[in-house]
C-alpha cells in the first residue's frame, strides 16, 4: 500500500505540475525555435557584412574618434554603452539614450565602421519577427514580472520531469523500455510514445529548464552584484564630488583594461551612471577568447576624470553561471550541429506537451463516460426495485 500511494502521489505531482505549466512551455518551446537559430536565418536572409574588409594592418580610427561622430550624429543625447559584435567584424555599435538613467528601451543603435568612423547603420531592433519571438521568450512583454512567472514555469517543469521519472520507473518493471503497446487502443500509443520521449529529453528538459530558470532571475543577479561586488569596487568613491567637465579618454580606458586582463577582448563599455558602474567610472567588460571563457567576463573600472585603472575582478560565481546559462539555453555553444540537436529535442518536448494535453483530455473523457454508465446502471437498478415494490 506505501508503494501504491507513492505513486498516487507522484502522479498527482505530474499531473498538476505538468497542467498549469504546459500551455506556457508550449509558448516557449515555439517561440525558442526559431531563436536556436536566428544566425542563421539572418544569414538566409542575405544581408551582407556592414563593414568593408579591408588589408591587415589597416589603421582604426579609434574610440574617440567614433564617439565623437556618434554624438555628433544625435547632439541632444548621451552614450551610455559601447559594444561589439562578433558577427559585424570591423565595426562598433554605440547605444544613445535621453539621458544617462532613461528607461531601459529608451536608446538609438548606431552601427560605426572602426576604420572610417562611418555611420554604417541605424538598425531598429525593438521591431520584426524575431524580436517578438524574443521578447515572447525572455518576459511576454511584462517585463521582471513576466520574467519571474516564466521562470516559476520553468521550475514546475522541472518538477513534472522529475515525477515523470518516478513513474516511468515502476512501469518499465513490468513492460519492456521504450515499448509502444501499438496493437491497444490510440491512448495507450500515445501515453506509450508520451513516455518514451519523456525519458528521452530527460536530461535536456533539466539542462534547457534549469538555464531557462536562472536566465529569469537575471534582473536580480544584477541587483545582487551591484549591491556586493560592484559597491565594494566604487565604495572609494562614494562621496566624491560629482563628475564634471570632459570625461577622459576612451582608448586609454580600453588599452589599460587590455594591458591588465592579458589575452581577453573587450565585450562593452559602460559609461558614469549607468547600472552597471559608478558615477564616476566607465567600466569596461572584457572575455575571454574561447568557447567557453568568451562566456565569462571581467569588469575593469576606469577613472572617468583621469583615465587611471582603480580596480580589475573576476565576477562572482553566481554572476558567472548566469552568462553561462544564457548560450547554453539555445545551444549555442557548439556551432551549427549541437543547434540541431537543440531543435530536435524542443521538437520532441512540443510532442510531449500536447500528447500530455491529450491524455488528460481523453482520460477525462473515459472517466465521465464510465460515471455516466454507472449513473445508467443505478437508474436502471432503481427502477427494477421500484416495480417490484409497486407489485
Amino acid at each position: 500500500m506505501s508503494s501504491v500511494k507513492k505513486i498516487q502521489a507522484w502522479f498527482q505531482i505530474h499531473k498538476w505540475t505538468s497542467l498549469i505549466c504546459t500551455a506556457f512551455l508550449l509558448m516557449l518551446c515555439l517561440t525558442g525555435l526559431p531563436l536556436i537559430f536566428h544566425e542563421e536565418i539572418e544569414e538566409l536572409e542575405g544581408k551582407p557584412h556592414l563593414a568593408r574588409e579591408v588589408p591587415a594592418g589597416t589603421p582604426v580610427a579609434g574610440l574617440d574618434k567614433l564617439a565623437e561622430t556618434a554624438q555628433k550624429k544625435y547632439p541632444d543625447k548621451v552614450i551610455r554603452f559601447v559594444y561589439w559584435d562578433e558577427h559585424e567584424p570591423n565595426t562598433t555599435t554605440f547605444s544613445l539614450s535621453d539621458s544617462i538613467d532613461a528607461p531601459p528601451d529608451n536608446y538609438v543603435n548606431l552601427i560605426l565602421d572602426d576604420h572610417t568612423a562611418e555611420v554604417l547603420d541605424q538598425p531598429k531592433v525593438q521591431e520584426g519577427f524575431m524580436y517578438i519571438m524574443l521578447q515572447m521568450h525572455i518576459d511576454m512583454f511584462m517585463g521582471i514580472g513576466g520574467k519571474l512567472f516564466l521562470g516559476l514555469m520553468g521550475l514546475l517543469f522541472i518538477a513534472a520531469i522529475v515525477s515523470g521519472i518516478m513513474l516511468y520507473g515502476p512501469i518499465m518493471k513490468r513492460f519492456d523500455f521504450g515499448m509502444i503497446r501499438t496493437e491497444r487502443s490510440t491512448r495507450l500509443k500515445w501515453l506509450d510514445l508520451h513516455n518514451l520521449l519523456g525519458v528521452v529529453t530527460i536530461v535536456w528538459g533539466v539542462v534547457v529548464g534549469f538555464t531557462g530558470v536562472v536566465n529569469t532571475t537575471s534582473d536580480l543577479i544584477l541587483g545582487l552584484w551591484q549591491m556586493g561586488q560592484l559597491a565594494e569596487m566604487t565604495a572609494p568613491y562614494k562621496d566624491a564630488a560629482p563628475l564634471t567637465g570632459k570625461l577622459s579618454s576612451l582608448d586609454q580606458a580600453l588599452a589599460l583594461t587590455k594591458k591588465a586582463a592579458p589575452g581577453m577582448e573587450p565585450s562593452i563599455i559602460t559609461y558614469p551612471g549607468t547600472a552597471f558602474t559608478s558615477k564616476h567610472h566607465y567600466a569596461v567588460f572584457v572575455k575571454g577568447n574561447t568557447p567557453l571563457t568568451k562566456r565569462i567576463i571581467k569588469p575593469a573600472l576606469i577613472d572617468a576624470k583621469n583615465g587611471t585603472l582603480t580596480d580589475l575582478r573576476d565576477m562572482p560565481w553566481y554572476v558567472n553561471a548566469l552568462f553561462v546559462s544564457e548560450p547554453l539555453h539555445f545551444g549555442d555553444y557548439g556551432g551549427l550541429p549541437l543547434k540541431i540537436i537543440w531543435a530536435l529535442f524542443d521538437i520532441a518536448t512540443i510532442v510531449i506537451l500536447g500528447s500530455g494535453l491529450y491524455l488528460w483530455f481523453a482520460r477525462n473523457k473515459a472517466t465521465r463516460a464510465h460515471i455516466n454508465r454507472l449513473s445508467k446502471n443505478d437508474t436502471e437498478i432503481l427502477t427494477v426495485l421500484a416495480q417490484k415494490e409497486n407489485a
